[in-house]
């Protein structure tokens, strides 16, 4: 049988970072506080709406990994779905496996970080994630704010008050002005994901201009 050529690793982006995250509406306002938050620190957000092409969705999925620096698996949705055929969600567990085989054949090249809502509750879900640091976000957008710029953190950022007004600036923009425009009421659509980057990264620079005294 013959085997299929191993393509070479992508270029990495040393700003990327992937967001294994649920696409849910109940989720919007912390996707769009990952989204506001990383711009903030001068990263750049990627999810896997976003990518084109023909290919095998894991094999999109594992190719965006490996082009990213970074990545953030969040799994404190993976719970029991709505309607009467409820199945666990095991899409951002899946996709933590495979970063963590990519990161161990690669450990030079990535670095990932699983988040959740409760404390201890990933001893239960996924107890060989045992002895992982994990961060906390309380399920609110300020509690991911914080732990964004805890484990990205560098001289000279962003307090979280100043990055929680951009994220409801962001926030109101998104649903007054970007899904209209859309003709969708899904944030997680590629096009939606691109303008809400789009104007995240303005806010963020806005922000980093110093005010002029004159």
């Amino acid at each position: 049988m013959k085997k299929r050529a191993r393509r070479p690793p992508p270029p990495i982006d040393q700003r990327a970072v992937f967001l294994n995250i649920p696409y849910d509406v109940e989720f919007r306002s912390l996707y769009v506080a990952y989204i506001v938050g990383l711009y903030q620190l001068g990263l750049i957000p990627h999810i896997a709406s976003e990518i084109p092409g023909g290919a095998r969705r894991l094999e999109r999925i594992l190719a965006l990994i490996g082009s990213c620096r970074y990545s953030i698996h969040d799994l404190s949705r993976v719970e029991l779905g709505a309607g009467p055929h409820a199945t666990p969600r095991f899409n951002m567990p899946l996709e933590l496996g495979m970063t963590i085989t990519w990161t161990d054949l690669n450990p030079d090249a990535h670095t990932w970080f699983v988040w959740e809502s409760e404390p201890y509750r990933i001893q239960k879900s996924t107890s060989d994630l045992n002895g992982t640091d994990v961060c906390i976000h309380h399920s609110s957008p300020e509690g991911i704010l914080s732990e964004l710029r805890s484990i990205f953190w560098r001289k000279d950022l962003p307090s979280v008050p100043e990055m929680m007004r951009a994220h409801r600036f962001v926030e109101s923009a998104l649903q007054y002005h970007i899904l209209p425009k859309a003709g969708t009421s899904t944030p997680y659509a590629p096009g939606v994901f691109k303008e809400l980057c789009l104007l995240a990264s303005r806010v963020a620079e806005l922000l980093r201009r110093p005010l002029s005294l004159s």
